[in-house]
């Protein structure tokens, strides 16, 4: 079951100032989504439960940064809303 990815453009610019090995190791989390953005064993994937029921998935890459994503099933989109550095993560939301 592959997924497409959906990546807004001031993400994809954010992406692309990064250092060449943080950029590849990135890219390549954001295209394992595609072929399985639901959690498993792996543990790097976690589905979250916000306030009024609102459900957002959670990847963990390299220990460094976070990617806050959607599932559409229907129409089997991965919608990527951010990716940040763990330190922006927890300044953030506390987490």
């Amino acid at each position: 079951m592959t997924f497409s990815l959906i990546l807004w453009h001031e993400l994809s610019d954010e992406i692309n100032q990064l250092p060449e090995k943080t950029r590849r190791i990135i890219k390549t989390a954001l295209k394992r989504l595609e072929e399985d953005p639901f959690p498993g064993s792996s543990g790097d994937k976690e589905k979250l439960i916000l306030r009024g029921g609102i459900v957002i998935y959670r990847l963990h890459i390299s220990r460094s940064y976070i990617v806050l994503y959607e599932i559409d099933q229907e129409e089997k989109l991965v919608v990527v809303q951010e990716i940040l550095s763990i330190e922006q993560a927890h300044k953030r939301y506390g987490y």
